[in-house]
C-alpha cells in the first residue's frame, strides 16, 4: 500500500515532540506511537481510518499517511501542528522565567485535532484515578476494541473505537480493565451524544466546555482537558489536577515548598496575568520539568480487575 505524502514547511519553528506529546496517552498509547522513523498517529477521520506518520526534516515536516482516510489525514496537519495556534497577547516578559522558558522552548505549539471524542474518552478514564491507572484501561479497552491501524504502521497500533464501538462495550469489559461504574456510565451518557459532540469543534473553545459540562460527570477538568486538544486551546487551564496547580505554584513562585501549598485558586491567581494564555504557560512550566516538593504519600494505585 503506497502513502498519500505532503510536506509542511510552517512558518514558525515547531518541534514535533514538543507539540505532539498532548495527544497521546504515554508511551504506551495504542494510537500514538514514537519511532525513530518519526511519530505515528492512528487516526478516525469521516472517511475511514488513516495511520499518519509525522517526521522533521530541515524546517519543514514531511508528511505521509495510509488508510481510507488518508487524504483527510494530511489535511489535518497544519492545524495538528499549530498552524492556528495564534500568541498574539501573549507577554512572557511578565515574568523572568515565562520568558526564559518562551525562549527554551519556542517550537512548542498548541496543535488542534479537530475531534472531541478521542480524547474525551480517555480524559473521562483519569477522572480521580493515578495516571498509571488511567494509561492501562486506555490501553487495555483500546486494543481489544479499536481496529488495527492501515499501513506499515508498529506492530500493536489501533484506531480507538468509534461512538457507535463504545456503546457496545460491555460491562464486564470496564470492570476487567479497572474501570469503575461511575466512570463508565459517563463514558456511555458521552457516547450517547455521539454527533452532537463532535459538531462542538465548530463553536469557540468557551462554547465547547459549556456543551460539555452539560453531560453529567464532566467537569470543568475534563473539558479543559479536551478543549486543549480539539480545539488546540491556549487559556482553559485544567483546574482540579493538584499536579498542575502545585507545579505553577513552585515555579512563578520560584519555590518548590510553598508550590505545595498553591490550590486552584492562588493558580489561577497567578495565571491570570496571562489569561487568554493561560494554558500556554502551564505547558512551557510542564515542558521545563518544574516539580514541586511533595508530603504524604503518593495516591495509591488500587487494581479492582480481579474483584
Amino acid at each position: 500500500m503506497e502513502p498519500l505524502r505532503t510536506r509542511y514547511t510552517p512558518d514558525r519553528e515547531v518541534r514535533l515532540a514538543l507539540t505532539l506529546s498532548p495527544f497521546g496517552q504515554g508511551r504506551t498509547d495504542p494510537c500514538v506511537r514514537r519511532t525513530p522513523e518519526g511519530w505515528w498517529l492512528a487516526l478516525s477521520t469521516p472517511a475511514g481510518s488513516a495511520t499518519l506518520l509525522l517526521r522533521e526534516s530541515s524546517g519543514a515536516v514531511d508528511a505521509l499517511a495510509w488508510g481510507t482516510g488518508a487524504a483527510e489525514a494530511l489535511d489535518t496537519v497544519p492545524r495538528l501542528l499549530g498552524a492556528d495556534d495564534d500568541e498574539d497577547g501573549f507577554e512572557p516578559a511578565r515574568h523572568p522565567l515565562v520568558a526564559e522558558l518562551h525562549r527554551r522552548f519556542r517550537g512548542l505549539r498548541h496543535g488542534r485535532a479537530d475531534r472531541i471524542l478521542p480524547f474525551l474518552v480517555p480524559t473521562i478514564l483519569g477522572q480521580k484515578v493515578t495516571g498509571v491507572e488511567q494509561k492501562r484501561a486506555w490501553r487495555e479497552l483500546v486494543r481489544r476494541h479499536g481496529e488495527p491501524a492501515p499501513g506499515p504502521a508498529p506492530e500493536g497500533m489501533r484506531v480507538a473505537p468509534d461512538a457507535a464501538t463504545w456503546r457496545r462495550v460491555p460491562s464486564w469489559e470496564w470492570h476487567r480493565a479497572g474501570v469503575g461504574p461511575q466512570r463508565s456510565d459517563t463514558v456511555m451518557r458521552a457516547v450517547q451524544l455521539g454527533d452532537s459532540l463532535e459538531r462542538l469543534v465548530r463553536r469557540s473553545a468557551v462554547e465547547a466546555v459549556a456543551g460539555l459540562t452539560t453531560v453529567p460527570g464532566i467537569g470543568v477538568w475534563t473539558a479543559a482537558e479536551v478543549v486543549q486538544r480539539s480545539h488546540g486551546d491556549a487559556d482553559h487551564v485544567s483546574v482540579g489536577d493538584y499536579h498542575v496547580s502545585r507545579r505553577v505554584g513552585a515555579a512563578l513562585l520560584g519555590d518548590a515548598v510553598l508550590g505545595r501549598d498553591v490550590d486552584d485558586d492562588r493558580m489561577l491567581e497567578l495565571l491570570e496575568p496571562w489569561r487568554g494564555h493561560r494554558h500556554r504557560v502551564v505547558r512551557l512550566i510542564e515542558a521545563a520539568g518544574i516539580g514541586y516538593q511533595r508530603r504524604g504519600p503518593r495516591m495509591t494505585i488500587v487494581d479492582n480487575r480481579a474483584r
